[in-house]
Parts: C-alpha cells; sequence; structure tokens
C-alpha cells in the first residue's frame, strides 16, 4: 500500500472531481497529469495524447483533493497532560512517540504541518531527507515565553529554574528585550522557519490566566525584528483581545486560537493583514477526553471556558473578513482527530471556505504558496483522493482509513487503493 521510495515519473489521475483549494466550483470528470514530483497539467475532461509507459489512474469520480494542511500541530505532545509528560519520560522516548504520531498525521491525509512548538529542525530534515514517512513540517523549534507565561510549566509552588533545553515539549523563559533578542536569535541559529511567542495566558500552563496579556510590546517587537532580519516571521499565542492587539501592532503575522476575541481584535487583525489560526477541535476533543486522559482540573477548566467560546469567536472573525487557516493543536492520542477541526470550521465557513482554509490559506501562512496548496501545474503532487463528497458531508474526511483512498505526496504514493 506505500510506495514512497520509487518516484513515479509521469502519472495520469482521470475521471477525478476535482476540488483545487482555492474555492472554485469542483470540475467533474476531470484529469491531473504528474511528472516526478510535480504537477505538469490539469485538465477540465481527458487529458490528450499521452506517450507510451504513462501510468494512467482510474480515479472513478471520487474527490480529488490538495494534501490538507494542519496549520497548528504539537508533534511532541504525544500525551494529554504536558505538565506531566516531560517528567515521565526518557527524551529518547520522546523522539520514538513523536514520530509515531507525524506518521498517523499523513495517515489522516495531512501532507504538511506546521509545528508549534515541540519539534526541532531534526524532525523537519528526518522527513525531508525520507528517512522516516511523515508530513512536510515547518517548525518553530522553542516557543519563547515570559516568567509565569504559557510556556512556564512550573507549579506557583514550585521554584526551580526552568531547563531551557528540552527534547519535546519544551520551550525558552526570556524576560526583557535582550533575552528576547537572544531567545530569538537562538532558534534561528538552529535553523526554524519561523519564531513562535506565548503573546497571551493558556490553558495547559499552571500560572496564567487564559484573558492575560504576556510579553510587553517591546520585547514582541525585539523578536519581530529579528525574526524579519533573518527573513522569516512569527507567530503568537493568543486568546484575548489585548494580546492580539498587542501581537498584531507589534508586526506578528500569525494569531494562533484567539478564543476571546471580540470585533475589536478581529478587525485589528484583518487591518493588519495578519492570519488567525483556529484550533477549535482541540477544546472539544479535551472536552469527550480530557479527565480521562488525566488532564488536571485546573488545566480542564480553562479549556472548557476557551471551547464555550471558540465558535462565537469565528463568527466574529469571518464576519470582520479576517484571513483564517486551519489547526488542530491536538494532543496525545487525540491526534487522531484533525479532520474534524474542518467539519467545526465548516459550521461558520461553509464546507469550501473550512477546505481552503486547510489548504490554500494554510500554504500562505506557511509562506509556500507557490510549492502547495492548490492542485495546479507547477505545484508539488500533494494530493488526496476521497470517496464521497466533502462538500456534501465533510465529515467523511475523519473516516480516513475508509474514506481516503489515495494520499500522494511529492508525486509518490503512500497511500494507493486505486
Amino acid at each position: 500500500m506505500s510506495d514512497m521510495t520509487e518516484k513515479n515519473r509521469l502519472v495520469v489521475l482521470k475521471n477525478a472531481v476535482i476540488i483545487d483549494g482555492t474555492g472554485a466550483d469542483p470540475v467533474t470528470g476531470g484529469s491531473v497529469v504528474i511528472e516526478g514530483d510535480r504537477i505538469k497539467e490539469v485538465f477540465s475532461g481527458k487529458p490528450g495524447m499521452l506517450p507510451a509507459g504513462v501510468e494512467v489512474k482510474d480515479c472513478g469520480g471520487q474527490t480529488l483533493l490538495p494534501g490538507l494542511i494542519d496549520g497548528h500541530v504539537h508533534i511532541c505532545a504525544f500525551e494529554a497532560d504536558l505538565s506531566e509528560m516531560k517528567r515521565r519520560n526518557y527524551p529518547a522516548m520522546n523522539v520514538v512517540r513523536s514520530l509515531q504520531i507525524l506518521k498517523e498525521a499523513l495517515d489522516q491525509g495531512f501532507t504538511t504541518v506546521r509545528d508549534l512548538g515541540g519539534a526541532d529542525c531534526g524532525f523537519r530534515e528526518a522527513v525531508a531527507k525520507g528517512y522516516v514517512q511523515g508530513p512536510r513540517l515547518s517548525v518553530c523549534g522553542k516557543g519563547l515565553s515570559q516568567t509565569g507565561g504559557h510556556g512556564d510549566a512550573r507549579l506557583p509552588t514550585e521554584i526551580y529554574t526552568p531547563e531551557k533545553s528540552l527534547v519535546g515539549m519544551g520551550g525558552i523563559i526570556a524576560d526583557g528585550v535582550d533575552a528576547c533578542r537572544w531567545a530569538a536569535r537562538e532558534n534561528i541559529r538552529n535553523g526554524v522557519d519561523f519564531i513562535k511567542v506565548m503573546a497571551g495566558g493558556g490553558c495547559m500552563s499552571p500560572a496564567d490566566a487564559i484573558d492575560t496579556a504576556q510579553y510587553s510590546m517591546d520585547e514582541l517587537k525585539a523578536v519581530v525584528w529579528e525574526a524579519e532580519n533573518a527573513g522569516t516571521y512569527v507567530a503568537a499565542h493568543c486568546y484575548s483581545d489585548r494580546s492580539i492587539i498587542n501581537a498584531v501592532e507589534s508586526g506578528i503575522r500569525t494569531i494562533e486560537h484567539g478564543n476571546l476575541l471580540t470585533e475589536r481584535a478581529a478587525v485589528a487583525i484583518r487591518e493588519a493583514g495578519a492570519y488567525l489560526v483556529p484550533t477549535i477541535v482541540t477544546y472539544v476533543a479535551m472536552g469527550r477526553m480530557g479527565p480521562k486522559l488525566g488532564v488536571p482540573e485546573v488545566f480542564m477548566t480553562k479549556m472548557l471556558d476557551a471551547r464555550d467560546k471558540a465558535k462565537a469567536a469565528l463568527e466574529t472573525a469571518f464576519r470582520a473578513g479576517c484571513k483564517i487557516g486551519s489547526g488542530s493543536d491536538l494532543l496525545g492520542p487525540m491526534q487522531v482527530f484533525k479532520a474534524e477541526e474542518l467539519a467545526l470550521q465548516a459550521q461558520v465557513l461553509g464546507p469550501m471556505g473550512a477546505i481552503v482554509a486547510s489548504t490554500r490559506t494554510n500554504a500562505e501562512i506557511l509562506r509556500r504558496e507557490k510549492d502547495l496548496g492548490t492542485i495546479a501545474a507547477g505545484k508539488l503532487a500533494d494530493l488526496i483522493l476521497v470517496n464521497g463528497d466533502p462538500l456534501e458531508d465533510i465529515s467523511i474526511l475523519q473516516n480516513y482509513r475508509e474514506r481516503i483512498t489515495m494520499i500522494m505526496q511529492g508525486g509518490c504514493y503512500y497511500k494507493n487503493l486505486i
């Protein structure tokens, strides 16, 4: 079923309903010609004369989509209770279990993911060089947190100095402009694709409330300066209006979560040209499974508050005209629910809007829109074939083992049941 080592030089996928990721109407009976790792041509009908030896696959009227992109993951979060995970697992165990999560993401049809803290550049390189199977990775390395912020895992009663380097879900505690500059530069030196800052309180941190703002604007601007100077950008963990407005006014490009935003913050995001990356599914899944997985009550209380306000925040952002991506932020065994985010977003954006968010818009967020996110000539051949119509019932993407009949990454079959 898996053929990731042999590159298919010329492949034609015919008789597909093509949803190209741009938001355009589906094309029935379409064909895609793939040469090497890229899409050569897209036809609204049958392709013309083809040279001998071409591999032709009849899609049987199934739906062809761009490979999905998850704009907010933590592949190193292999347990739900992050506060205890790093205390009870050896660093090598972190790596082994993270590789399992990476493969599960590809199983679900996500051919690219953006890791918002935990995965270092080694994971990205291991996938790119073919040492392990998984989605293409964009990584930020270690997120930056102020003392007592979302990245500070100490209980209020603990006084030890936080570790600055961990394999897996560790961050960097940095206070003050100079320390923030150092932390950004250290991540950049390590080869990250972007920088993440904790600009507001979080659900899975013990010493802060989710409606707080964190980091001064001087600190945030210093991090943005360092990132932009290195040719990259900053993503910010935020829930509240104040944290969001501080972030976008400091030049931060993507706002992660945003569950508590009002129209004021939504307008600020839109006017700054920033992106919002909702992660509604993690709160819904945590409500279903969190207590059974040992998540402490202090975290669950915040999670449920964020869950109850998430849909209204997305509606506000959508009405305001924000650019909206798609993330999951799932933890532990809940990471198999990635496609549920599309169904949740579809309640506001519609099924096509949810698909665009998880393909074209997420590719823009990664600054990979020249290669990823849509089915078009010249793009990388990252494609999935779905038995059914996700515009009619987007929940079929959640039944990935049966409904996704082909997964192609860079012109190579990862899964092929046609």
